[in-house]
């Protein structure tokens, strides 16, 4: 099943602000890993946030859906600050789909058995219908083929469109990844890339933390450039490629556009 494409909302400026960080920070031990992260998301939007390694890219993922605490700042989705625990963290958890480096599914159940288990415990969805809704998801991924099958049964690259698929299946608001391609052969991160692409073309708000530029070339609205735990930049794709402002963006980008 292929999502029909949407006409792309306008600059992040004309969007409704869905994701909010403000002010935020956060220390592991005496490590500031976040400095007074401001960062808007819009709604519909696709930001792609990118850095070198410590820069506190994953910690801002995973400050979004609560997998980290911050000790200071606020956090909001969809005009809603992050609860702290309890039913409401469930909820939000449910809201934002997130997908990690390492794929996470259960190796005793079949994909889709994976695919269903949220929305039947979560969201109280009958078997069938969440059957139903779990094989339209592993088509729209490319791995509806293999459904019955168990994850040690599938390719690294197939895994990871599963867990993809997983997360979609509970309707998330919002959808995180973290090195989603990472851990991946080289030949299988473009299967992964293209099911992303073609989420970020059917409108979902999507943060995304990758190596991968081309990625970030093709599918972003906005690129983010983090080091050192701050937001040293932002732009368009094109801007931030062709022409970043400050030497560190000029510095990182040397590095890894040169091999």
């Amino acid at each position: 099943m292929t999502e029909p494409e949407t006409d792309p909302p306008g600059p992040a400026q004309d969007r409704r602000p869905f994701v909010v960080l403000d002010h935020v920070n956060k220390h592991f031990g005496e490590l500031h890993v976040l400095k007074d992260v401001d960062l808007t998301i819009g709604e519909g939007e696709v930001v792609v946030v990118i850095g070198p390694s410590g820069s506190g890219k994953s910690t801002l993922c995973r400050a979004i859906n609560r997998l980290e605490t911050i000790e200071s700042g606020t956090i909001t989705l969809d005009g809603a600050p992050l609860p702290a625990e309890g039913k409401e963290l469930a909820q939000l958890r449910a809201d934002v789909g997130m997908v990690f480096q390492s794929f996470n599914l259960f190796a005793h159940k079949t994909i889709r058995e994976n695919v269903t288990l949220g929305p039947i415990k979560v969201r109280g969805l009958a078997r069938a219908e969440a059957d139903k809704r779990a094989d339209e998801l592993l088509e729209r991924v490319g791995v509806q083929a293999q459904a019955d099958k168990y994850p040690a049964q599938l390719s690294g690259g197939q895994q990871q469109r599963v867990a993809i698929a997983r997360a979609l299946a509970m309707d998330p608001k919002v959808m995180l990844f973290d090195e989603p391609t990472s851990a991946l052969d080289p030949e299988m991160i473009n299967e992964v890339l293209d099911v992303m692409t073609s989420l970020a073309k059917s409108g979902m708000t999507m943060i995304v933390v990758t190596h991968e530029m081309g990625f970030a070339r093709r599918a972003a609205d906005r690129v983010v450039f983090m080091a050192d735990g701050q937001i040293v930049e932002q732009a368009t794709p094109e801007e931030f490629f062709t022409k970043p402002t400050s030497d560190r963006a000029k510095d990182f980008l040397s590095k890894i556009l040169s091999h």
